[in-house]
């Protein structure tokens, strides 16, 4: 690889500073609703441990535009010491004179967790003086927050220009499995849904490598729409799109439509050819002839990857179509890679994980890989491989 891993790293006795990501699902109560994410990266820090080094781990939660007592990480660290099965010390703050002794107290073999590090606005700006600040912690660098490798932050992007880095165990699994979508076995099908506009930029970009290509899911809408059908009250961006990518017999969009009066769980609905959705109603999931149609496609492709539910699946009345697509893929032949975010937790909620090739930790970030584009967070460790060795 052209970065460091955690095997060609000196780790004995270092304060090591790790990146993950514990931006997980809470209630109103802080209650952890899906802990999938801090699961992952115990590898990563039972290896650490293994190695007897200091493990000071960071990340964010949430979207916080100021301090917020709901986003403190004290939730996260209580499920992480059951996790691990050890003390894990809480720190209030991720930078800082205090922070830097706290530490200096700590043993090798111990392991605290900053604070939230987006109640920083300089994380999310890639602050270079924000960087510096989380490197005077530690001695080397790891980053194990696959799902935020896409992004430019502080945390990901600026530590490691001032240390020693390498990417963690799930990350350097991420980017192996990833791998068989981003160079897959063809016949290729992708399968880009959700509400994200970003993703049809990335599924235009993506579709010159794919066989077939289908977009659902509010990007459907847009598709739709573009194609010249009325799509009633859902949803919609304005986005330039290519009239290649428009017009293309590949790039495939839903033929038939479960459609709602509102978006609850008391809504009237019905399923309905793309032609007939009804004025004033929403589009909240896909139908059974777009399913059949998915389905003779998968049956012949080697390589299959899926980020993004095609309905409203949060709501059991519009989830039927995302449950049937999870089905049909966890029974395939075919490689199948599934993006993480709303697609890892429809496959969880319906208890199917096992059954794909691989689920990703990462949404956007899976994507973008898949997609071609360089990660900035593996950007970020190659360069530091070329800095310090």
């Amino acid at each position: 690889m052209k970065f460091n891993t955690l095997k060609n790293m000196d780790l004995e006795g270092k304060r090591v500073l790790v990146r993950v990501d514990f931006n997980v699902p809470m209630d109103k109560k802080g209650k952890i609703l899906d802990d999938r994410r801090i699961k992952a990266a115990i590898p990563t820090i039972d290896y650490l441990l293994k190695k007897k080094a200091l493990v000071i781990l960071m990340s964010h939660l949430g979207r916080p535009k100021k301090v917020e007592d709901k986003l403190r990480m004290d939730k996260i660290a209580e499920r992480l010491e059951k996790l691990l099965k050890q003390n894990v010390i809480k720190l209030d703050d991720c930078i800082g004179a205090s922070v830097e002794d706290q530490i200096n107290e700590m043993q090798a073999g111990e392991v605290c967790l900053l604070e939230n590090l987006r109640f920083y606005p300089e994380e999310t700006k890639n602050d270079k003086f924000f960087a510096q600040s989380l490197t005077e912690l530690a001695d080397v660098y790891v980053n194990d927050a696959f799902a935020t490798m896409h992004r430019k932050h502080a945390s990901v992007y600026g530590v490691p220009y001032f240390l020693p880095s390498c990417a963690g165990l799930l990350a350097v699994k991420e980017l192996k499995q990833l791998d068989k979508a981003r160079k897959p076995r063809k016949p290729f099908f992708a399968i880009i849904c959700g509400m994200k506009e970003d993703k049809l930029k990335a599924a235009e970009k993506m579709f010159t490598k794919a066989s077939n290509l289908f977009i659902g899911g509010v990007l459907g809408n847009i598709l739709l729409k573009a194609r010249g059908y009325k799509i009633g009250k859902s949803k919609i961006e304005r986005l330039k799109l290519d009239k290649k990518f428009i017009s293309s017999k590949k790039v495939i969009t839903p033929e038939d439509v479960v459609a709602a009066s509102k978006i609850a769980g008391n809504a009237k609905t019905k399923t309905v050819d793309v032609a007939e959705i009804p004025a004033k109603w929403h589009v909240v999931d896909v139908g059974p002839k777009t399913l059949k149609r998915i389905q003779e496609i998968v049956k012949n492709s080697k390589t299959v990857f899926w980020s993004g539910p095609p309905g409203i699946f949060e709501i059991k009345k519009f989830s039927k179509g995302t449950k049937a697509l999870a089905k049909l893929l966890s029974k395939a032949q075919a490689v199948t890679i599934a993006g993480g975010g709303d697609t890892a937790e429809a496959i969880d909620k319906f208890r199917l994980a096992r059954d794909f090739t691989h689920v990703s930790t990462g949404g956007g970030a899976a994507v973008a890989y898949v997609e071609g584009r360089e990660l900035a967070g593996i950007k970020a460790l190659i360069e530091s491989k070329k800095r310090f060795g």
